[in-house]
């Protein structure tokens, strides 16, 4: 018993707790510019998708139209409900990751820098992305899906609205978008596959990149760095062939409801197959800023940071 008393004394469970509030400073500083540098493109291609699962408009047209309001207004956009949302959603999940880096290597006593991939982190990334996606999906087809009757005027709004709405990019309440002044409510079904949606392109982006690098051809790339880099941009971009259907037909149980009250082949089907590819690679064009460009100034910047702060 002395023995053991006294080998537990001798090495006692420490916390590497060395400057932790700069630490935790440095995360919040991390995904914040991770965020700031993405989201102005993730929210722009996000309100096209929805418009063009909505009303029909071309996403080249809505790109060009809002990216020229945002020059024209920059604070109107970057003070605007749907860019709010679209940051809160990405630098939430980038500072997620940071933050259980920061208390794993906390209570692990490691380098400031050390990142731990693993379950908790994939759980705890995954529970806030979805979270706060699903109310972000909700918000913008009530802003920029169709309006309660657009089933009888929707050959109208989309000749008038080809050019894509300039100044309707920033308002900041449903009612705006939907002339009638009714609300409609999002189906628990569309909650359902924007979930699954999540679930898929989370998974890609942190479990399966891992799995398919070191099976790699040389001849694309040489070095494991350079294999996982590619592993980690392709995976959830070419994942987005699989989601986008789930996404779409989400978004069209919200846009002609009731949602039982059109068959899925004679009805639904065709409207997905109109806008599967063109809204498959601008998912494409939003998920590679997101956990490519987005993933990789977190993680690098976090990591120089913490360098400077001597962990």
């Amino acid at each position: 018993m002395t023995a053991l008393s006294e080998r537990s004394t001798s090495s006692p469970r420490t916390w590497n707790t060395d400057r932790l509030g700069a630490r935790l400073g440095v995360d919040v500083a991390s995904a914040a510019t991770a965020g700031l540098l993405t989201c102005p493109v993730i929210t722009v291609i996000d309100r096209a998708i929805i418009e063009k699962a909505a009303k029909g408009l071309p996403i080249r047209n809505t790109i060009t139209s809002c990216f020229k309001s945002m020059a024209r207004h920059p604070a109107g956009f970057f003070l605007s409900t749907p860019f709010f949302l679209i940051y809160t959603l990405y630098t939430g999940t980038y500072l997620t990751a940071n933050t259980i880096d920061t208390i794993t290597s906390t209570l692990r006593n490691k380098p400031f820098s050390t990142v731990f991939p693993g379950t908790a982190k994939f759980l705890a990334t995954t529970s806030v992305n979805m979270g706060i996606c699903v109310y972000k999906d909700e918000v913008f087809a009530k802003l920029f899906g169709a309006s309660p009757s657009s089933s009888t005027s929707q050959s109208s709004s989309s000749s008038s609205s080809t050019s894509t709405p300039k100044e309707s990019f920033f308002s900041q309440s449903p009612s705006t978008c939907h002339p009638h002044g009714q609300t409609k409510t999002v189906p628990k079904i569309s909650y359902t596959l924007f979930c699954l949606r999540d679930s898929i392109t989370i998974f890609a982006s942190f479990n399966i990149p891992s799995l398919i690098a070191p099976y790699i051809p040389d001849t694309l790339a040489t070095s494991p760095s350079t294999k996982t880099a590619l592993a980690q941009f392709s995976c959830p971009a070419l994942m987005q062939f699989v989601s986008t259907p789930m996404h779409l037909l989400g978004l069209d149980l919200y846009n002609r409801q009731p949602a039982g009250g059109l068959s899925f082949w004679g009805d639904r089907w065709p409207r997905i197959r109109r806008d599967y590819l063109s809204s498959s690679f601008a998912r494409m064009g939003k998920i590679v800023p997101a956990y490519g460009v987005g993933g990789v100034v977190n993680v690098r910047m976090r990591e120089g940071l913490m360098g400077l702060l001597g962990g």
